[in-house]
């Protein structure tokens, strides 16, 4: 991991205090807790202080929490129990938790987990610094605002120090207009607000500039991108012309996004899509359900004959997109037949991938209150069914590509054995090929073998 510096964001006249201390950062959740904890360690770096490759090396351990699912939070309070003995024999350890839990629970993380020095929110990020520097004065810290103040609201100037150098995560918006009854996003993240597009493709040159060639678009529901900017004197989604500025910004050669909604897609994306040369033919389309009745109680805007159609009208557009996919499984109310329905519509749809989740009530939400809590037991078998589809779906669609030749970027050597290369292609596809190459190089590979989560190639003279 190297350090990558935008123009510092920092108080003014502060100078380095942490100069050779070490610090960790474990990360729960999504995307945008991915790219705040890059900010994050981004700061502490620019504060003098060094990675620690464990925990028993560190000085300042950052959690930065996720509160989507029940378990996220279980995986939170389990990692504080641990610190809890790490701090006893070591006082000067600093533990800071940071993101979406912490905004929602507040001062709850320090009543439960006292030994904590600093809970900050989901809009704090820019002050990681000054709340370490008030607990080596004064004690623990906890600072949350209720939404993001306008200066500080995407935090673009922070400095960010990213996992591969070749590719970087860039916010568009943050927060969410949508009333999805199951989702807590918009109560800890806010309501959607949409970044200038000048600052947006500012801030890809700046990265192109540094190497990166892959940049990934991210916000709570992408396609609603600028409608509360007025453009033109009016107010409408621009995102597809963001995608194509974004796209013609010299050096960068793949752009991603995540995540649309699929009410809210339209035809302009799909356009851009395919006369975008660097735009990726992949697409994350959440069903969440394939129940009618499932999606007006979670309020989705979209029936699954709806859905289908759009999703049909954005393959018809981009030649060989791959499309992947958000399932929840157990919703209050879920019979049967609506899960069969479900069953029934990823059968139809042949999606490439999905991220499938068993139902998780988040206080606070309207979902959490609903009757008809599905079965515990009920829900965990019909998972597992869904898993089982989709592993067929996933295994018949690679299998479809074994034998042509594709352009992958590597990202590093594999995990199992150094002396192969994870690579990716551009429909997002996992490819494990023999060789060791640096990451971030591009390179034509052959594709000789599938299984579900990934394919096996050769590199292509």
């Amino acid at each position: 991991m190297s350090l990558h510096l935008a123009p510092p964001a920092r108080r003014p006249g502060r100078v380095p205090a942490r100069a050779g201390l070490r610090y960790l950062v474990r990360t729960f959740g999504c995307q945008m807790n991915e790219h705040d904890s890059e900010r994050v360690a981004g700061l502490l770096a620019s504060d003098g202080m060094i990675p620690a490759a464990v925990l028993d090396e560190a000085d300042v351990v950052f959690l930065n929490t996720c509160c989507i699912r029940e378990n996220a939070d279980d995986r939170l309070y389990g990692t504080l129990g641990h610190l809890k003995a790490a701090k006893k024999r070591r006082p000067g350890l600093r533990i800071v938790v940071g993101g979406c839990l912490a905004q929602k629970d507040r001062d709850q993380v320090q009543e439960r987990a006292p030994w904590v020095d600093v809970v900050f929110g989901t809009h704090n990020l820019h002050r990681v610094l000054d709340l370490l520097d008030h607990a080596d004065e004064w004690g623990p810290v906890t600072e949350i605002c209720e939404s993001a103040p306008a200066e500080e609201g995407f935090a673009a100037d922070l400095p960010a120090r990213r996992e591969l150098a070749h590719s970087a995560w860039v916010t568009i918006t943050v927060g969410c207009d949508n009333s999805c009854t199951f989702c807590i996003v918009p109560l800890v993240r806010g309501p959607e607000v949409s970044r200038r597009p000048g600052e947006i493709i500012e801030e890809v040159r700046r990265l192109a500039a540094d190497g990166v060639v892959e940049v990934t678009l991210l916000g709570q529901n992408v396609n609603s991108y600028g409608r509360d900017l007025g453009v033109d004197g009016r107010r409408r989604p621009v995102f597809a012309d963001l995608l194509r500025r974004v796209g013609e910004v010299p050096g960068i050669r793949r752009v991603r996004f995540t995540s649309p909604h699929p009410k809210d897609i339209r035809e302009d994306v799909a356009r851009a899509m395919a006369e975008t040369p660097a735009v990726c033919e992949h697409l994350h389309l959440p069903l969440q359900s394939g129940s009618a009745r499932v999606l007006r109680a979670m309020q989705r805007g979209y029936t699954p004959a709806r859905f289908l159609q759009r999703l049909a009208m954005m393959r018809a557009a981009v030649p060989g997109l791959a499309v992947t996919t958000d399932i929840i499984v157990g919703f209050p109310g879920e019979t049967e037949g609506d899960f069969r329905a479900t069953l029934e519509v990823m059968e139809e749809a042949a999606f490439d991938g999905a991220y499938t989740f068993i139902f998780s009530p988040r206080p606070g939400t309207p979902a959490a209150s609903l009757e008809g809590q599905v079965d515990p037991a009920v829900a965990a078998e019909r998972f597992a069914r869904l898993a089982d589809l989709q592993q067929r779906s996933s295994l018949a669609g690679n299998r479809a590509l074994v034998g042509r030749e594709v352009e992958v970027l590597t990202e590093g050597p594999s995990r199992k054995d150094p002396a192969m290369a994870t690579a990716r292609t551009r429909t997002n596809k996992v490819v494990h090929l023999p060789g060791v190459f640096p990451p971030g190089t591009f390179l034509q590979a052959r594709l000789v073998r599938a299984a579900p989560s990934h394919l096996m190639g050769r590199p292509v003279p």
